[in-house]
Order: C-alpha cells, then structure tokens, then sequence
C-alpha cells in the first residue's frame, strides 16, 4: 500500500453538507450532484444538457450560492456579442486614454444559460477563458479571478433556434450531464414541495458552505489522491479505445484522458477515499466522454447511444486487479 496518507474528513464532511442541501430542493438528481460536486474538486467546468424547465438553471445558481465566490450569469442570445462576454475598452475623457471594462466573465462561477443559442464567434470567445483562465484584449492578457468555473446550460441540439457548439468548445468541458424527465414519483414529490413551501424562495434560504480558500485547499487535497500506474494505462486504453471504434467517427483527446484522472481523483476523495479504484473511472467516464465522441453517421442514424457505447467500451477494457 502507498505512504504519506491525507486527511480528506473534512472536504468529505462540507461536500457531504453541500449535497444535502441541494437535495433538499433539487430531487431526484443525485448523480448529477455528485457530479457538479466533482468538478468542482477537480477545477473544471460543466455542461448541463436537457429539455426546458428541468431545473437547470435553478441547480446552476444553488451550487453557486452553496460557495462564498462571485457569481455572474449570461443569458446567450443569437444577437450576443463577443465583448457583451469578456468585456471591451472604453474612452476615458478624464485621462484620455482607453480603459478596461471587465465583463461577466470576470467571476468564480459564471452561469451560461442556454449556451448553444449564441453563434460561433461569441462561442469563440470562451475558448481562452475556459482553457487558460484569462483573457486577452487589444494586446493585453488579463487573469481571471481564482477559482474560476463555467456553468452552462443547453437545449437539446434538435431544438429551435440552437447552435451545434464547436468541437473545440465541448472538449474544454470536463463534463457533460444529461437531465432526463423525473419518474412519476418524484414529480410527486416535486409538487408537494412546492405546495408546503408556496413562499419560501430556495436562493434564500441557500447558505455558503465553503469559502474560496478552503475550496482552493480541498483541490490540492484532492490531486494529492493516488492512483497506481496499472489505473492510469486503463485510462489510457479506454481513451485509445475510443479511437479505434468502428462505431465513432472521432475518438477522445488526450484532454479526455487527463479530464477522466482528475475527475477520478475527485470522485474517490467525494466518497472518502484518497485512492482511486477502477470503479471511480467506470463511473464517471460517460459523463467525461459523451461530448467528446462523434458517431459515424451510420450509427447517428441508427439512433445509437454514445452514453451506452462508452460503457461498453470502458467494460471491454480489462480491469487492473
């Protein structure tokens, strides 16, 4: 067994508290949690895909209110522009000279809403702040504020007016997560919790749980989790696996292979662990693959599931004993 074991009790202790609190309004959507949970932990940003009226956006702002971090939403519309994101500069009369005025970009936690109605050129904006954390200008780069994550929200691609986001821009997602229409017993519960609390407002009675700099102490904790060297040639052969498919048309990018070790990473130190077993991989590869692969038109066409054809591929490989 490996040495020099870390204390994960109390990043266990305050996620385990943030979850329960977003249980308390957010039903049925667990996994999803836990997920955002893990992103968190492992600095990355997530995509949230359903139909409207799924609650996206409400999650989006309770995860951000369950943290002591600046928060900014965007609402993307086709006539969005690229400054409206990152900001532009401005003619100072008073000292003559232009000056830098930041935009909504320029927080902890930046809500998209409904990312794929704006077209290319303001998705390219993001492709700098998502991968390098800073923006550039008119000739000048300007940092963005650590920790720094994006929360975006979209429509299925068949729905009107939406935009295919650009290869490029999916990659830079850690993950993907698809919400599905609740069963019928948790819309049950859904209506009788807003029937038993018709006035109170759950953006309210949210509370921060954890402050920036214990967030940016529990990452640090969280890349010091051990992995063996057999978990990480399993992560390469799941990635490899997925280019020699005859079923996908794109593979994943070696990204994808660093985005599945630092998400297992934080999935074992959600659960407790500062080790990462195989089950860690298996379970959150589909969440970090899915928007990365592209199937072969044949299979589009065949209405075939990349979700499920990840899983098949991850049990292909052979797990390290």
């Amino acid at each position: 067994m490996f040495e020099n074991r870390i204390d994960l009790s109390q990043l266990h202790q305050q996620t385990t508290q943030i979850k329960q609190l977003l249980q308390q309004v957010i039903v049925g959507q667990d996994e999803m949690i836990d997920l955002m949970l893990t992103a968190l932990l492992a600095d990355g940003h997530i995509l949230l895909e359903g139909m409207p009226g799924l609650a996206k956006t409400l999650t989006a702002k309770l995860f951000a209110k369950s943290l002591a971090v600046e928060f900014a939403r965007i609402q993307f519309t086709p006539d969005l522009m690229p400054s409206d994101v990152l900001g532009t500069s401005v003619f100072n009369p008073k000292t003559v000279d232009f000056e830098f005025k930041s935009g909504p970009i320029f927080a902890n936690i930046v809500l998209i809403d409904e990312i794929n109605r704006s077209p290319a050129k303001t998705q390219s904006a993001l492709f700098e702040a998502m991968e390098e954390k800073q923006v550039s200008i008119d000739g000048t780069t300007y940092p963005l504020p650590p920790p720094f994550m994006v929360l975006a929200t979209q429509n299925p691609v068949d729905q009107e007016g939406t935009y295919r986001l650009p290869e490029a821009q999916l990659d830079r997602f850690l993950f993907k997560i698809v919400l599905d229409y609740p069963s019928l017993e948790e819309e049950i519960g859904i209506l009788n919790r807003a029937n038993t609390q018709q006035l109170a407002n759950p953006l309210e009675s949210m509370q921060a749980v954890l402050q920036v700099e214990q967030l940016i102490e529990f990452r640090q904790l969280t890349q010091q989790v051990h992995i063996e060297a057999a978990l990480l040639e399993y992560i390469a052969k799941i990635t490899n696996q997925t280019r020699n498919h005859l079923s996908l048309y794109v593979g994943a990018s070696p990204r994808a292979s660093l985005a599945l070790l630092n998400a297992s990473k934080a999935w074992a130190a959600l659960q407790g662990r500062d080790f990462v077993i195989p089950e860690d991989i298996q379970r959150i590869a589909p969440a970090v693959l899915q928007h990365r692969l592209l199937l072969t038109p044949e299979k589009e066409m065949e209405g075939v599931s990349i979700k499920d054809l990840v899983l098949q591929i991850t049990h292909s490989v052979e797990v390290p004993r």
